[in-house]
């Protein structure tokens, strides 16, 4: 594998609590990712942006709000739009199997990771899915 795995790791929204994304955050970083960290309540036109400066291979969103239908859709064509479609996008947090399903299936998502799951199955989702794609 050529390099270590990037990942941007952002809250999206109006959404303030973050303890999960941070604890993923350090739990990549342990696992020898590079992780960026936005901090809440950034816009998708930031994260995006901030996503091609940083050149990451994956940006994990972290929504508890509710806002996964808009936000995952807007951040997928922003990326498109900027020829940047090649970033895998993967979420956590409070969304419905039914959501999950819909945000798969149009391409908006690669994975979504619900409460409970654990940093062991991310970093190894993260790291077969790059592996993949290098």
């Amino acid at each position: 594998m050529a390099g270590k795995i990037r990942v941007l790791v952002a809250k999206p929204g109006l959404d303030g609590h973050d303890r999960g994304a941070r604890i993923v955050a350090r739990g990549l970083r342990d696992a020898g990712m590079e992780v960026v960290y936005t901090g809440l309540h950034q816009t998708p036109e930031q994260i995006v942006e901030t996503a091609i400066q940083e050149d990451v291979d994956v940006i994990g969103l972290s929504i508890l709000s509710g806002a996964h239908m808009t936000l995952f859709p807007r951040i997928y064509e922003l990326l498109r739009g900027r020829d940047a479609d090649d970033i895998i996008i993967m979420g956590g947090g409070t969304v419905p199997d039914e959501d999950i399903k819909t945000l798969k299936e149009m391409g908006w998502a690669k994975e979504i990771f619900t409460p409970g799951a654990t940093l062991e199955s991310i970093v190894n989702w993260i790291t077969s899915h790059i592996q993949k794609t290098r």
